[in-house]
């Protein structure tokens, strides 16, 4: 049996599979997405923190 000199391997040239803007966007919005959920994480806490510094109602 005869191989073809490309049967198997990883040793080709990558051929880019998106365009940069495409690139660009996920990553801006992968930020956002980050920056948003931090955002709301330390509401949470806070507001947490607000409530059992109340006091009980008696």
């Amino acid at each position: 049996m005869i191989r073809s000199p490309r049967a198997a391997g990883f040793d080709g040239h990558a051929a880019p599979v998106a365009s940069s803007r495409l690139t660009n966007a996920v990553a801006a919005s992968l930020a956002i997405g980050s920056l948003s959920l931090c955002l709301i994480v330390a509401l949470t806490v806070l507001s947490i923190k607000v409530t059992m510094a109340m006091p009980l109602p008696a």
